[in-house]
């Protein structure tokens, strides 16, 4: 019928029909769009709406069977499936630190500009990646809080994985045949702006991953689970770098993918994509509604979980778990029930709490600062250093050259360091849990810093191939313990509720700190941003000063110690 009333309508009365639709659907949007940031964030299910009552809603039905994985302990296989995230993280970190910083170089960046651009990404990450956290605490989508922020983060990834390799060309693309033979401005911008996407997002990814993680397990097992997240953490790093190390070019598959580098970006590229895929799909998140108004009895199995899944379910009457909502939870004395408190926060609330933090969580992230601090003068410039101090070689020498070719046979060997420290890491990693529950959680921590300041210091001293292999596991251990414990502090003062050894946030007092999970653990992480931003200001003229890239690894060492120092003095309670 339409379809014959535009016939007699002709060209123009369509047009006029589809004007008027539209022009009702516009004036609709400017009725209803939001007219401030909080209210977008609240259109989009990321901030709670003031006016939306608990009391004007119908409570949601929660089926139990849907949600019991989130109540009983996991399996080893099931903890790797949700670490594996991490591993496609670290598949693309190793990919980035093992050859931007030589990349840069190679396209005319020198050493104090180079250094410069690793400052652009920890400037915005610092700022945004706290707030993340604090919104992913309030997300309300339905597929959960922690699973939507590891999805954009991921595309950010993506996209930065694909400019790093290919800047250069689609640089030279962009200038046209109207462009300079020493022109670089493009190359430059596209190279560094895949270094600023792949770097902040993969940094900022690891926040909502690991949040992730410790909202699915019980707190039994955040030990175990953490551990898991770095031995995953480090094999990723050790197959990256391993396939950093390899000599691509020598090969028709590296020379049928563009080179070295490229072969090496797409790889990994194509690793990330299904190590993510495969733990955002591994459990659902029960979402921040379903929590936030349902008081139930919590289904926990009983049985063990490689039997029958349809055994007999033992209830328990526990609450939701707290950490991590904007809801408290107390108990109703007389009826013995677990009731909620509504907090009505403002989002300057938020923010406020990301700032004003108890002393306890300043000394975590103090401790994080130095030894990321410690950790970004290895991984950032260390095959530009075994490139140059231990091989001898120049990064700005003509191709072909001797030089040419030293520098490139360092940065494949440093790039096999790493790979070992990355074993390293998974290593360590496997027994990190049974360290601690042997020796207590502050010898770890502060024994694992130490181990690398002394490793760092004996590499800078020898300056030898054989040292660069033998010292890179002391890097993997400082790495498994600043990956583990700083985030097994944060979720055992939130699984307690307790922030000082005097001091117990609940009731009304926790209403007066608004303290998430996400947003604790995305505080913590993001002192990496910080750590890069103040090396990549002074690690420039730290090396001209000194007059070798060798300064890059006598000043980790130094780093590493006062992180062990900082350490000694974190509130460790019984753990």
């Amino acid at each position: 019928m339409v379809e014959k009333l535009h016939e007699y309508q002709g060209p123009i009365g369509i047009f006029h029909t589809w004007r008027d639709v539209l022009k009702e659907k516009w004036d609709n949007w400017k009725e209803n769009r939001p007219r401030s940031l909080l209210q977008l964030l609240q259109s989009l299910g990321l901030a709670k709406n003031p006016n939306d009552s608990p009391k004007n809603e119908s409570t949601p039905v929660v089926d139990m069977q849907n949600y019991s994985h989130i109540f009983r302990n996991k399996t080893r296989r099931e903890l790797i499936r949700i670490s594996a995230a991490v591993m496609g993280l670290e598949f693309c970190y190793a990919a980035e630190t093992a050859f931007v910083s030589p990349t840069l170089l190679k396209i005319g960046v020198d050493h104090q500009h180079m250094t410069l651009v690793w400052a652009v990404s920890p400037c915005i990450g610092f700022f945004v990646t706290p707030i993340l956290g604090s919104l992913s605490d309030r997300c309300t989508l339905p597929i959960g809080r922690r699973r939507p922020f590891i999805i954009l983060l991921a595309c950010g990834v993506f996209l930065g994985m694909v400019l790093v390799p290919n800047g250069e060309s689609l640089g030279h693309w962009v200038e046209g045949d109207s462009s300079q033979d020493n022109s670089k401005f493009w190359p430059v911008f596209f190279t560094i702006l895949g270094t600023v996407l792949s770097d902040f997002n993969a940094d900022a990814c690891q926040s909502p991953t690991r949040a992730y993680l410790l909202d699915i397990c019980v707190p039994e097992d955040h030990a175990k689970g953490l551990s898991t997240f770095t031995v995953m953490a480090g094999l990723g790093g050790c197959i990256g770098y391993f396939l950093g190390g390899v000599d691509w070019d020598s090969w028709k598959f590296g020379e049928m993918m563009g080179g070295h580098v490229k072969t090496v970006f797409t790889l990994v590229t194509i690793l990330f994509l299904v190590c993510v895929t495969y733990t955002i799909t591994s459990f659902k998140e029960m979402p921040l509604k379903l929590q936030k108004y349902n008081q139930f009895r919590v289904v926990i199995n009983n049985s063990d979980s490689n039997e029958d899944e349809n055994k007999d379910f033992k209830t328990t009457d526990i609450s939701l778990k707290s950490y991590g909502t904007l809801n408290e939870i107390t108990d109703d004395i007389e009826h013995n029930e677990p009731l909620l408190i509504p907090e009505h926060a403002t989002f300057v609330h938020y923010l406020k709490s990301i700032i004003v933090m108890p002393n306890s969580i300043k000394l975590v992230c103090l401790t994080n600062l130095f030894c990321w601090m410690a950790h970004v003068c290895y991984s950032l410039y260390f095959t530009d250093y075994v490139g140059e101090a231990v091989f001898g070689g120049d990064p700005m020498a003509l191709p072909g050259t001797e030089k040419k070719l030293l520098y490139e046979e360092g940065v494949r060997f440093g790039s096999m360091g790493m790979s070992m420290y990355s074993l390293s890491c998974a290593c360590y990693s496997s027994v990190i849990e049974k360290l601690i529950k042997q020796f207590g959680a502050k010898r770890v921590y502060v024994g694992g810093l130490l181990f690398y300041s002394g490793g760092m210091f004996m590499m800078a001293i020898t300056g030898h191939k054989f040292s660069v292999i033998l010292f890179s596991w002391a890097a993997g251990v400082m790495y498994s313990t600043m990956f583990t414990m700083p985030f097994l502090l944060i979720a055992y003062y939130h699984s307690t509720n307790k922030f000082s050894s005097e001091e117990i946030y609940e009731g009304d007092k926790a209403a007066e700190h608004i303290r998430g999970l996400g947003t604790d653990v995305a505080v913590v992480s993001s002192s990496v941003f910080v750590a890069q931003f103040i090396l990549s200001m002074i690690m420039g003229t730290i090396i001209r000063l000194f007059g070798s890239t060798s300064a890059v690894v006598y000043t980790a060492s130094f780093l590493g110690f006062c992180a062990s120092i900082v350490a000694s003095q974190i509130m460790y309670l019984d753990l």
